[in-house]
Parts: C-alpha cells; structure tokens; sequence
C-alpha cells in the first residue's frame, strides 16, 4: 500500500475512504513506465485510462488544420493526465497525451474505476469535486487568454507554477500560452515586472 501513498495522498485532500475501499483501489492501478516522448494517448484510439502521474511530466496538445500544435494543458507529479472527452465518452481522442521526461504514471482502466464509483460513493464524490475544479481552472484560463498580453499570461502562469515554467521546454510552454517559442524567448530575457 506504500507505494500508492500520491494518489490515496491526493484523493484524502479531498475526501475519506475506508482502509477496504483503499485496497479496493489499489487493487485495480497499473503501473506503467513511460518514456520521453512516448505516447499514451493518440487521435483516433479511444482514451481508457485515468492516468495519475507518480514522476515525470506530460503535454497534452492537438494539430491543426495548418499542422501548429496547440497544448492545452501540462501536467506533473501528483496530477492527473489524459484526453478526458474520449475517456468520459468512450469516444475516438482527438488530443496526443506525450512524455516530456521518463515518467512512470499510475492507469486506472475505464472498465475497472467507473464501476468502482458506483459501488464506492467517496471516490465517485472526489472524482466530481476534482473534475469541477478543473473545469473552473480552464474557465479561467479562457478569460486570461482572452483578455491579457502573452507577457502578462507567462507572469501569471511563472507566479503560479514556477517549477512547472523552469522545467519544461520553451516550445511546450509557449504553444501553452498561445505565443511562439521565439517570443517567450525575448519575453523570459526581459527583468520580471513586480506585480
């Protein structure tokens, strides 16, 4: 049970479960190894994990009709990564979920937890609470992409997750905020305003 102690951690921020639903849990996670670079999620195949990152770091981003890649979301230890559409809907992936370091994650498959949230109300209760949260996040991020510079978007984003900002690579993090990677350059040499 020790090696579970991130996730059943994350979950009891949230919410309690009992040592039984616990093992229950853990009874149902694969472990998995990924390597920089590697895929877990692809266009086109159906999403049936929810992945939970023990260590490394994953993008999640799609191609446009024009080929630019666009990443939505980045994700570290202790978060939760995948194209969460196609797993909720069981629908063909329209995102590519990759590695940007070796990373080992925690796969719950979709046949195995979301009948385990019928049976156990607590976790079903967390995976709402953390879906909200999330949603609200992307709201917000709409509003800041919407009405703030690139500048300021980066200040923002630097503030709030500086290991995430120092960590990843440049490309990732400027098609994250919408700006190319020569941009963030000349963005990142300029002195930090103080808020």
């Amino acid at each position: 049970m020790e090696q579970y102690q991130t996730i059943l951690g994350n979950i009891e921020r949230y919410v309690q479960l009992s040592d039984d639903e616990k093992h229950k849990l853990t009874s149902i996670i694969r472990t998995t190894r990924v390597k920089k670079r590697q895929f877990i999620v692809q266009p086109g195949f159906v999403c049936q994990y929810r992945n939970y990152i023990v260590k490394g770091a994953f993008r999640v981003y799609y191609i446009n009709n024009e080929g630019k890649e666009h990443t939505v979301s980045i994700g570290v230890e202790d978060w939760f990564v995948s194209d969460f559409y196609s797993y909720i809907n069981q629908a063909p992936a329209t995102f590519y979920v990759q590695a940007l370091e070796d990373s080992v994650i925690f796969q719950m498959h979709y046949d195995d937890i979301e009948p385990m949230c019928e049976e156990i109300h607590a976790l079903c209760q967390y995976f709402r609470l953390t879906t909200e949260k999330a949603f609200a996040y992307s709201r917000r991020r709409v509003i800041s992409n919407n009405s703030k510079g690139a500048e300021e978007r980066y200040q923002e984003y630097l503030e709030k997750y500086p290991n995430i900002a120092n960590r990843v690579p440049q490309y990732v993090l400027a098609s994250y905020l919408g700006i190319s990677a020569e941009f963030l350059s000349k963005i990142r040499a300029r002195p930090l305003k103080k808020s």
